[in-house]
């Protein structure tokens, strides 16, 4: 019996978490309905195991942040924001559901907080 080769996370994803302990991103995820989680989650997997990843899945934001992109039902386009850490983490920053092509100058400075406060918190 041949051992089967298991494809290894290049970039594991785990959770923005505060100072209080919230993760606010798993909190936004958990509130949408199952359909969008799944193509959120299999966008996310593809940028844990193919990192890195391109257009159109995966887009660079400028200074170390970058945004997964899944088209969701009803016109709707889904967005992650993450960075990878020095400890070679994909850190889920902030996301938001919009129905336009721009992005909300607030989301990306949330975001870009988020990875000040996690990069802060790295041994």
């Amino acid at each position: 019996m041949k051992a089967v080769a298991v494809p290894k996370k290049r970039v594991p994803a785990i959770f923005f978490r505060t100072e209080a302990g919230n993760e606010p991103l798993r909190e936004w995820l958990k509130a949408m309905n199952a359909e969008d989680r799944r193509r959120i989650g299999e966008d996310i997997k593809t940028v844990e195991y193919g990192w890195p990843v391109g257009m159109p899945v995966c887009r660079p934001m400028g200074d170390g942040l970058h945004e997964v992109r899944t088209d969701l039902e009803g016109n709707r386009i889904a967005r992650i924001f993450f960075n990878v850490d020095r400890l070679q983490r994909m850190v889920l920053l902030h996301g938001i559901v919009k129905k336009t092509r721009k992005t909300p100058q607030q989301d990306i400075t949330i975001a870009r907080a988020n990875k000040r406060k996690h990069q802060r918190e790295l041994p």
